[in-house]
This record gives C-alpha cells, sequence and structure tokens, in this order.
C-alpha cells in the first residue's frame, strides 16, 4: 500500500497541476468558444502525452525490477545503490552508468519544477513572492538534511511520494468544483457524466490515503 502511494504521488504530482495551469493560462487565450475548445482539445493531448510518458517510466522501473533482480532471486534489493550494483553484475556497466544518469536527471527536474511550482503557488495564495537564490535553497533543504543526517535516501524518496499522493486530494477536489460551475468554466464546463467518474477518481484517492494513515498508526 506504501509503494502504492509513492507510484500515484510521483505520477500525479499535485503541485504540478498548479504548475501547468500557471504556464498555459496565458499561452493562447481563445477569443470565443470555438476557439477555447480548440485549445482545450491541444491541452488535452498535452497533458495525456505527459502522463503517459510518466506512467510508462514508472512501469519500466517495475518490469525491469521484476526480470532483473526478482527473476534470479535478488528479491532483497530495495536500495538505489544496491539497484545500481546489481545492474553492473546482471546487465553491464554501461546500464548502470545509464541508470545513474537518469536518476540524476530526474532529480534536476523534480528540483525544478518544485521550484516553478512553490513560485507559482506562493504568488497566487499569499502574494508573496521570495527570491529565486531563497527559492531553490528552500527546494534543495530537504534532500541535503536527509543526506547530512545519513537517512536512507531510497526509503526517503518513497515516503516523498507518499507525501505527494496526500497532497493530490487538494488540488484535485478545488479542480474537480471549479470544473463542474458553468460560471467559471463556461462552454467548457464539464459534463455529468465527467464529473461523476471524476468524483469516484478522487474519492478513491482519498480513500487510499485514509486507509494507509489508517494502517500505518492502527494496523
Amino acid at each position: 500500500m506504501l509503494l502504492a502511494s509513492g507510484i500515484l504521488g510521483a505520477t500525479v504530482m499535485p503541485h504540478v497541476i498548479y504548475l501547468h495551469s500557471a504556464l498555459t493560462q496565458r499561452r493562447v487565450v481563445g477569443k470565443n468558444d470555438e476557439e477555447r475548445r480548440k485549445i482545450f482539445r491541444f491541452e488535452l493531448v498535452d497533458v495525456v502525452i505527459a502522463m503517459a510518458i510518466a506512467g510508462t517510466i514508472n512501469a519500466s522501473m517495475l518490469i525491469m525490477a521484476a526480470a532483473l533482480f526478482n527473476a534470479n532471486g535478488l528479491t532483497g534489493v530495495a536500495d538505489i545503490d544496491q539497484a545500481f550494483d546489481q545492474l553492473g553484475t546482471l546487465v553491464g556497466d554501461h546500464s548502470a552508468i545509464l541508470f545513474g544518469v537518469a536518476l540524476l536527471a530526474s532529480g534536476f527536474s523534480s528540483s525544478s519544477v518544485g521550484t516553478m511550482s512553490g513560485q507559482v503557488i506562493m504568488q497566487g495564495f499569499i502574494n508573496r513572492q521570495i527570491p529565486l537564490f531563497l527559492r531553490r535553497l528552500i527546494t534543495m533543504a530537504p534532500a541535503l538534511i536527509v543526506l547530512a543526517i545519513g537517512v536512507n535516501p531510497s526509503r526517503s524518496l518513497v515516503i516523498s511520494q507518499v507525501i505527494l499522493s496526500f497532497g493530490i486530494p487538494f488540488a484535485l477536489i478545488p479542480l474537480l468544483i471549479f470544473c463542474r460551475n458553468r460560471s467559471i468554466m463556461g462552454a467548457l464546463v464539464n459534463r455529468g457524466l465527467t464529473t461523476a467518474v471524476a468524483t469516484m477518481v478522487v474519492a478513491l484517492i482519498v480513500s487510499l490515503n485514509v486507509f494507509l494513515i489508517y494502517q500505518t498508526f492502527f494496523g
């Protein structure tokens, strides 16, 4: 359940919902309903492609772990450094290096997205703008603290994604409320079926989070 929540948080990052809205709301402004529908269709393709890529990457890591480690009886590989060593042993040093480079690129990407999301959220909710250097320092501080005190980085990575999963309802519930409101959305308001399906998805995510909290403290 913990890993499932982590995968959910890593794929559907709640702060990116705010960031994507901020980046696209002034990209092209439709003059009428037909233009807005056309822009919406392009945005839909944009989001589907992005989510498909994120889902494929997460699925690829699971498949790789099952095909290489589990199939060879290495069921105890739970840390990034162990995965790196075993990749080099089972496949070759080049695969291990590519794995390390991919993790580094992922770290840079998530750090930049987190920094920009924080800026957008602070500007939108509290009308404050923190200097760029300080924003980057705040974004990097948790990771540096984890490394400094010697906490297991792999476990910390999973927990950080679970925390992101807990943040998803705080982005999806307002989104659901706004998108069913015709006075806000106009011609792009969600249909009843879309709202019903979205409500079930949100309820499922909230239930997953509540169950994980219950399992952690009382299970």
